[in-house]
């Protein structure tokens, strides 16, 4: 029987039958699933193209159930070894939860009015972000890795309008990013030899694993390298903001632990800042999408700081978390989505009362919101718990106080967003229509996964890499801690609520408390759009030139060649094949520039 270069056995089918490693190519990689319905969906009906979507991505979650850990499939990339997809616990694990929760936004995309083209961008977008997450090897994350930065792009600028220009800082950010990782895995090859992950202990210690992390940063949103997410995620489509809620920062967190699988104190603590800084942000937001925004920093924050923590409860903490988040994410996203559809409004500030217009989406959100909170009997009580509980277990008191800060203050973000939303009354005069079949079905469903991971957590712990064994969600102690954070929570609000109110709806607290990081990079974006502008319009002019030449050949050359051909006279049409001398100039000026291409 052939060994995976992970130490596992070759199996192709989840059943007891092992295969040897020359009939593994015959395996489709689960992103191809997605790419597929991505390229056809254009080309469908509306109605044929979604559905497509939806059985694509629901198959991958399946798929990655199934598949027993070692399935692999090595391939020849650009003349080096690597392995085009790969499953073992990490891979496994995202890709079930990747694949339910591109199901589920499918669904929401099709009973949002999402065209065939947004979604079939965003179907690109989640197969890229497989492919990264699936990749056995550091060529074919980063291969993925920027594939998955240019459909995330594609997918805002879809939308047109203020999306467009934002679309352009993100794509800047994360070339910016994607550039950095590729420095790394370079180095990281000249010093091993190998691009394969079982080749080296995670990524080269020194420039290149400091490189990797600042790469890495972006996509996660690290303190400083956030700025993209509360400019990009509130501009496109309600259904886009869905996926990009998911995807991107879910897949840095991945490539962190490939990265650094042993863990790194310096990542640990910038995670706990991340967790804090985000909940800051988001309480002084009263954009709905912007708020979420800045809480998808502050939630990947724990993940990070579970990666950083490194012992085997962090990291399945960190894992449970991704899985735990991007449900009560999306479903967050999809409430605010709902919201903005039926109420053409975006601001808190403008809202109330939705309670009893949108009771569907109400109890959906209360749900999410008890969730991302952490509160007892919701998924993310236990995915944060163990991640505080390593720390507090390795004396990291500092990160362990950090994250409940945090805690504290998404439980009072959550209030204020619930509090304006759904509970105050509003002078605002809407006619509010419910929320769509096909919208209340995703809300419900991702809803109910969220009640019942929270109540009955071995389901994800079957999932999980690292070891659940020190996982205990339900002792008395921890029961305590998440009532005693949600109980400070409520009176923070009460206290802060009045001096809350009084933020202004379109703040940008990025611009008033990081003003060099927020100018610097506004200055290294608005140099970088310039310079593609100016190409473009270069590029145009040199297109017209060539039609207007096609077109014209003889009013394009005239001028140029007029004394030579004709002496004084103007060239006119038809004079060119007047004399020999004019054909053997023409002859002479094409072979010349033929040689010189030829160089």
């Amino acid at each position: 029987m052939a060994a995976s270069p992970f130490g596992a056995p070759a199996t192709i089918l989840a059943s007891s039958v092992s295969l040897p490693t020359a009939d593994i190519p015959a395996v489709a990689p689960p992103a191809f699933f997605v790419l597929g319905a991505a390229l056809l969906a254009p080309f469908l009906s509306r109605r044929v193209g979604h559905a497509l979507g939806f059985g694509a991505a629901g198959m991958v979650a399946i798929w990655s159930l199934l598949m027993p850990a070692g399935t692999y499939l090595p391939v020849t990339f650009l003349g080096f070894d690597a392995v085009l997809f790969n499953v073992d616990a990490f891979s496994r694990v995202m890709g079930v939860i990747f694949g339910l929760i591109g199901a589920a936004a499918v669904l929401y995309s099709y009973s949002s009015d999402a065209r065939n083209r947004q979604t079939a961008f965003a179907l690109g977008y989640v197969g890229t972000s497989l492919g990264t997450v699936f990749a056995g090897d550091w060529l074919t994350l980063l291969f993925f890795w920027e594939l998955m930065a240019v459909t995330s792009t594609l997918l805002v600028w879809d939308y047109g309008g203020e999306a467009v220009r934002a679309g352009f800082r993100y794509a800047i950010y994360h070339g910016l990013g994607g550039s950095l990782l590729l420095v790394a895995v370079v180095w990281h090859y000249t010093a091993v030899g190998s691009f394969l992950f079982s080749a080296a202990d995670g990524i080269t210690a020194g420039i290149p694993a400091a490189l990797a992390a600042v790469g890495i940063g972006v996509n996660v949103g690290f303190v400083g390298l956030h700025t993209w997410l509360p400019d990009t995620y509130p501009r496109p489509h309600i259904a886009a903001s869905v996926f990009l809620s998911v995807y991107t920062t879910k897949t840095g967190v991945y490539g962190l632990a490939r990265a650094f699988p042993d863990g790194n104190l310096a990542i640990a603590y910038m995670g706990a800042a991340m967790a804090l800084v985000g909940v800051v942000y988001a309480l002084l937001q009263n954009d709905m999408r912007r708020l979420l925004s800045y809480h998808i920093q502050s939630q990947v924050g724990y993940m990070v700081a579970g990666v950083g923590v490194g012992t085997a409860l962090a990291t399945a903490g960190a894992f449970a978390h991704v899985f735990n988040h991007i449900l009560y994410k999306a479903l967050l996203f999809m409430t605010a989505g709902v919201v903005i559809a039926r109420t053409d409004e975006q601001s808190l500030k403008y809202l109330g009362g939705l309670g009893r217009a949108l009771p569907v989406t109400a109890l959906a959100f209360t749900v999410a919101a008890l969730s991302i909170s952490g509160f007892p009997g919701f998924n993310g009580f236990v995915s944060k718990g163990m991640i505080t509980a390593a720390a507090h277990k390795e004396h990291l008191d500092g990160i362990f106080y950090i994250l409940l800060a945090a805690g504290v203050g998404t439980f009072m973000s959550f209030l204020k967003f619930g509090y304006y939303a759904f509970l105050k009354e509003s002078s605002g005069t809407w006619t509010i229509q419910q929320s769509v079949t096909g919208q209340r079905i995703a809300m419900l469903g991702v809803a109910g996964l969220c009640v019942v991971l929270g109540l009955y957590p071995d389901a994800l712990f079957a999932l999980l890499p690292g070891s659940t064994a020190d996982a205990h969600p339900f002792t008395l102690g921890h029961l305590g801690e998440g009532f005693a954070l949600a109980a400070l929570g409520v009176v923070g609000f009460a206290v802060l609520r009045k001096p809350l109110s009084k933020v202004g709806p379109g703040v940008d607290v990025d611009r008033v408390l990081e003003p060099l990081t927020f100018y610097g990079v506004r200055g290294v974006v608005r140099g970088a759009t310039e310079l593609f502008a100016a190409v473009d319009r270069g590029a145009v002019a040199t297109a017209r030139r060539a039609l207007s030449a096609a077109g014209d050949p003889y009013d394009t050359i005239r001028g140029p060649l007029s004394g030579v051909v004709g002496g004084n006279d103007p060239l006119h049409d038809g004079s060119l094949r007047a004399g020999i001398a004019t054909s053997v100039l023409l002859v002479l000026v094409v072979l010349a520039a033929t040689l010189v291409g030829m160089l």
